[in-house]
């Protein structure tokens, strides 16, 4: 089933807007932002559907005019369910100058024998910064779904000035490669990534580094994290854990400390 989601965010008079919104089910957006002073867009995204089925084709197209700001957020875990064949994901996301884009959604669950490919496509203007992350666990831990998934992968794709500055490729495929083994989880059962790039000309990378990383130390007994800086201003967090709600709380934290930088609004 192929399922659709668009959405423009505006800027009009110092302040962010839904200037376009379309939508099929099972999607559904609503505002979650009325309590904000910032005149940023919050918006989340709400689904009537349990999971991602067999067969499924998400569609999301995201555009930033010129100095938007737009934090998309998740309602609920998102469980990919028992395919045949396997279910799709394409974002597509164009950010004009002056724009600022973060997505952190909750965790990934994948039951058993699914299969799953997302891919993302982010096309970045000047002077703009994106978050984006994702957070794969195990399955249903409790149930002894331990990385009986069929294969997942999710890939990110960042340009500026139509050249690829940011290529990141996550591949969960258990029977091919095992997930326990060293060099790959080992004894962990939950494995989150944060892209954070920016090309804005006054971003301290090496400052936020390290604030996170002196974050990160304090869940030292229950996760390991690592940030790796890029040549431009941008780094990666990678983190490994044994709990979904301790790692998507501490990338909300990033979150926050990043989006705080867009001053554009």
């Amino acid at each position: 089933m192929d399922n659709h989601l668009k959405i423009i965010a505006g800027f009009k008079e110092g302040e962010s807007f839904v200037k376009d919104l379309y939508v099929t089910l099972p999607f559904r957006v609503v505002s979650v932002g009325q309590r904000k002073k910032d005149k940023k867009l919050y918006q989340m995204v709400m689904s009537s559907s349990p999971g991602i089925l067999d067969g499924d084709h998400y569609h999301l197209d995201i555009k930033l005019e010129e100095k938007s700001s737009l934090q998309l957020q998740s309602q609920s875990y998102q469980r990919l369910f028992n395919m045949r064949d396997k279910a799709l994901q394409d974002m597509q996301v164009t950010m004009e100058d002056n724009t600022s884009f973060a997505y952190v959604p909750h965790p990934i669950v994948p039951h058993e024998d699914s299969n799953f490919t997302s891919k993302a496509k982010i096309h970045i203007g000047k002077n703009s910064q994106i978050i984006i992350s994702e957070i794969i666990t195990c399955g249903r831990k409790h149930y002894g779904e331990v990385f009986k998934l069929k294969r997942f992968q999710n890939l990110m794709e960042i340009y500026h000035d139509d050249k690829l500055v940011v290529k990141d490729n996550v591949v969960i495929e258990p029977d091919l490669i095992p997930i326990s083994s060293i060099g790959n989880l080992e004894q962990y059962t939950h494995q989150g990534t944060l892209i954070f790039y920016s090309t804005k000309e006054d971003v301290d990378k090496n400052g936020l580094i390290e604030q996170i990383v002196e974050a990160a130390a304090q869940y030292i007994e229950e996760m390991e994290v690592g940030v790796s800086a890029m040549e431009d201003n941008g780094f990666v967090v990678r983190a490994l854990g044994h709990g979904g709600e301790l790692m998507y709380n501490f990338f909300l934290y990033i979150q926050e400390i990043l989006w705080d930088l867009d001053k554009n609004n």
